[in-house]
């Protein structure tokens, strides 16, 4: 694994993308607890006016933070640690891992940024594991426009629906993509079968925990902590 390079693209890209990064069978242990808790829980946690304007269906699951210690693993992967301090340089800090649930026939995600673009120097990284194969047929694949992490803010809906040359990701089980926050990403419809991913977030030593607060939609800019529309956008 050439380190130097995937930092490389990193920086002119705002994203990496890895296949085969995890073991299968640990996918497999991760997809299955997955799988058991959202059984017992499928409700939507954010208010109904974000799902809404955000159009984005996703229910999220932070397992650590619930004592799930199987996802300390990937969160220790050594491979994993140097890449990410490689990005970010040293005194890099670890927030949660995410793991984020779509029921089928879902809309998936609209177009994004995961925390406000205003200063390029702030910013979280976004550390996306597969558990399940993703592709046309089960749709929710990710997009994402390589380099928009450079651009600022995402335009709004005014601008029309080309904003940029766009690249579809089709995640195998074990892949790994790293986010920019600032990068312009969404995730496509689901169709007949539900949807996982886990996010391991992290941020350069200095970014304040709460930097993924806020969300940036074409249609909006969300803070999450008070269910708040701060600001809509035309």
């Amino acid at each position: 694994m050439d380190i130097e390079n995937l930092s490389k693209r990193f920086k002119e890209d705002g994203y990496i993308y890895i296949e085969n990064f995890f073991d299968g069978s640990l996918m497999d242990s991760y997809h299955q607890k997955i799988l058991s808790h959202f059984k017992k829980d499928t409700g939507y946690k954010h208010d109904m006016t974000f799902i809404e304007k955000s159009d984005t269906d996703v229910i999220p699951w932070f397992p650590q933070l619930e004592g799930e210690t199987i996802f300390n693993i990937v969160e220790d992967d050594q491979r994993l640690q140097k890449i990410t301090e490689k990005i970010l340089g040293s005194g890099w800090k670890s927030l949660y891992s995410m793991v984020m649930f779509s029921n089928k026939s879902s809309n998936g995600q609209a177009w994004h940024q995961d925390c406000n673009p205003e200063n390029k120097e702030i910013y979280n990284l976004n550390r996306l594991v597969y558990t399940m194969d993703i592709n046309k047929s089960t749709g929710g694949e990710l997009v994402l426009i390589p380099g928009s992490h450079k651009k600022g803010i995402i335009p709004s809906d005014s601008f029309g629906n080309e904003i940029g040359h766009e690249v579809v990701i089709e995640p195998s089980k074990g892949s790994l993509a790293i986010l920019h926050g600032h990068l312009w990403h969404k995730v496509l419809p689901i169709h007949d079968n539900i949807r996982v991913s886990t996010n391991y977030r992290c941020v350069p030593s200095g970014t304040p925990d709460n930097i993924t607060d806020i969300c940036v939609y074409r249609n909006m800019m969300y803070r999450f902590s008070d269910e708040k529309i701060l600001t809509t956008r035309d």
